[in-house]
């Protein structure tokens, strides 16, 4: 399985966006390839609105989310991988989505053992199919 953490991202940022309200991402600016002005950091955090009017060629990607916006009138490039955003909330009504810290989408490699006769009992029983009228 793919990772969720961008498709929620970005079905939150959508969701904010049409809404009418201004969506805003909680980064944890320590982590490794965040990018971001460093004297708006506060507690190892920032917090950036990425709406579509404060921000110019935002990209949502599934490794990245990247724009150029302007802070205290200075152009900047902002470049988050995506498992360093904590969450994401409408600034007007705090409504959206916190990430748990060190949330991780599971390995597809750690998921649950097969049971060591379930191929057999899956060909034992075949789909049946009926007609409804």
């Amino acid at each position: 399985m793919k990772p969720r953490r961008p498709y929620l991202l970005r079905a939150l940022h959508e969701w904010i966006s049409d809404s009418g309200e201004t969506p805003h991402i909680v980064v944890d600016a320590a982590a490794e390839g965040v990018t971001v002005p460093r004297q708006y950091v506060k507690d190892g955090k920032i917090v950036l609105n990425v709406s579509f009017s404060a921000t110019q060629m935002l990209k949502l990607g599934n490794d990245f989310v990247s724009f150029e916006a302007r802070f205290s009138g200075v152009g900047f490039a902002v470049q988050v991988p995506v498992r360093a955003i904590l969450g994401i909330y409408a600034r007007e009504t705090g409504q959206g989505m916190i990430f748990p810290e060190g949330d991780a989408d599971p390995d597809p490699t750690d998921g649950p053992p097969a049971a060591p006769n379930a191929g057999k009992a899956a060909a034992a029983k075949r789909p049946k199919l009926q007609v409804v009228k």
